[in-house]
């Protein structure tokens, strides 16, 4: 499998560590890219990530077979609307967002009949850091990439989208976009929200800095994901926000049966409600395929 011309709009770490991948692999002949600030372009070709500027998102898709869409939730339909004219039958087109109902509503609204090109993806990879200086071909080896087709996405499409993520060395799984929404509430989107909590709470008390002084490494691994890009990340838990508040209910739920305990001066309880976290992370450890972040 051999695509002539990757499409690459977003030149930033996700869409340059994808790039940097085909490319290693022998997969792609050219990559095209454009990115809303032409420094992010021109340093992405500086690096060798692309090899030719585009002046537009439509100017990227020309001639394109492979088209990658790497720009936060909220200017997917943007996106789509700038490079609808270009669409043809026969490309591939995917995203890496980290909802996908919202996405693929976009992609209905303005690709109409010719959404069934677009296989809306998520590749369970990331780091904390943005932009494409950052980028690394190696960031989707060995990850997970869900692939959440609907009933009009096209058979050979979707197998192409398979095939160029397992030659990358993903693990690609294949769920619905309703499925996929309400586990990355669970699993990734909540645990954020709690990050960026916690953070900020530290932070509004006067000995902030006196008691981050003195966090050691299970803080450090705790709140690694509070650093995350702040534009990334207020999309996705906007475009996912009735799963995520239904996760948090009932993660204060769990954080009041805690405090419950505590209050109750129950130390049998607590040791309980531990346990039972303790054993599920233990078990959840011993069959993941990598901790991800």
């Amino acid at each position: 499998m051999m695509f002539e011309q990757l499409g690459l709009i977003g030149c930033g770490m996700m869409g340059g560590s994808f790039a940097l991948a085909l490319k290693r692999a022998g997969l792609v002949k050219r990559v095209v890219g454009y990115s809303k600030s032409p420094s992010t372009t021109e340093r992405a070709r500086q690096m060798g990530v692309i090899d030719v500027e585009a002046p537009s998102a439509l100017l990227a898709v020309s001639g394109a077979d492979l088209v990658l869409l790497a720009v936060p939730v909220s200017a997917t339909e943007a996106t789509f609307k700038a490079i609808r004219h270009l669409v043809r039958g026969d490309v591939l087109i995917m995203d890496v967002g980290s909802t996908k109902r919202e996405v693929i509503d976009a992609a209905r609204r303005v690709l109409k009949d010719q959404v069934g090109v677009f296989v809306p993806t998520h590749p369970i990879a990331g780091k904390e850091v943005a932009g494409v200086e950052h980028a690394d071909a190696d960031l989707y080896k060995g990850r997970q990439v869900i692939l959440t087709p609907i009933e009009r996405t096209l058979t050979a499409q979707l197998e192409k989208a398979h095939k160029v993520w397992a030659a990358l060395g993903c693990h690609v799984k294949q769920m619905s976009p309703e499925a996929h929404d309400a586990a990355y509430a669970a699993v990734s989107h909540l645990p954020h929200l709690v990050a960026f909590a916690l953070m900020n709470g530290i932070q509004s008390q006067q000995q902030a800095a006196d008691f981050l002084s003195l966090a050691g490494p299970g803080f450090r691994d705790f709140t690694r994901i509070a650093a995350s890009d702040p534009l990334v990340w207020r999309d996705i838990l906007m475009s996912n926000r009735e799963e995520l508040l239904a996760q948090s209910r009932l993660f204060q739920r769990a954080l009041h049966a805690l405090e419950t305990a505590i209050n109750a001066d129950n130390p049998d309880a607590l040791e309980a409600l531990i346990d039972q976290a303790s054993s599920a992370r233990a078990h959840w450890r011993m069959t993941a395929i990598k901790p991800q972040g």
